[in-house]
């Protein structure tokens, strides 16, 4: 009975932010992922053009999952506001900067993470190889991203992830990664 009371919360929930045009991303970003979100985002555009405002407060996860989510966010006509909280890391970064810089908040105390990926692939010399050439067009075409995104010339984005490159939400603000810092939902424009 407990559980039954818990998942119609959890609906009444889901519902009632999807009904706002609020959509949550909370933890690893995975193919699961991929599908409810890009599915929430092509239904809210597909109802109106309104503005659609998404959280993140992710570690990161696959770099693939992060990709589509950043290019359906492009992709729909309806204008995506993106507020960090937490922490906005890796793959969830990614997905931060999807959209302008102007429609990018974060609350007071966000963190965020840029780093270069990572790959674990086992196997034949060959195999490895490959791995190795692809991991760098990755970190080339990701650190672009992040250039493009925000106004940082390429080198020093290539500089900054050669390790974890950790930011308070007032160092991102003045990377040019964050847009706003924000402490009421009413501060959303």
């Amino acid at each position: 009975m407990e559980n039954n009371k818990r998942l119609s919360f959890q609906f009444t929930v889901a519902d009632r932010l999807f009904r706002s045009r609020i959509l949550m991303i909370n933890g690893e970003i995975t193919q699961e992922l991929v599908g409810n979100i890009s599915s929430q985002l092509l239904a809210l555009a597909s109802i109106s053009n309104d503005p659609i405002t998404l959280f993140i407060h992710s570690q990161g996860g696959h770099v693939e999952s992060g990709d589509s989510i950043h290019d359906i966010i492009r992709f729909i006509d309806a204008k995506v506001r993106i507020v960090g909280n937490g922490w906005v890391a890796s793959a969830g970064a990614l997905i931060y900067v999807s959209v302008p810089q102007k429609d990018r908040y974060c609350l007071p105390n966000t963190r965020f993470l840029l780093h270069q990926p990572a790959g674990g692939v086992r196997g034949s010399g060959s195999d490895i190889a490959i791995e190795a050439e692809e991991i760098v067009k990755m970190r080339r075409r990701l650190n672009e991203i992040f250039a493009n995104g925000t106004g940082q010339p390429l080198d020093k984005i290539e500089r900054d992830t050669q390790r974890n490159f950790w930011l308070t939400a007032t160092e991102a603000k003045d990377y040019g990664l964050v847009g706003t810092i924000i402490e009421k939902i009413s501060d959303i424009k």
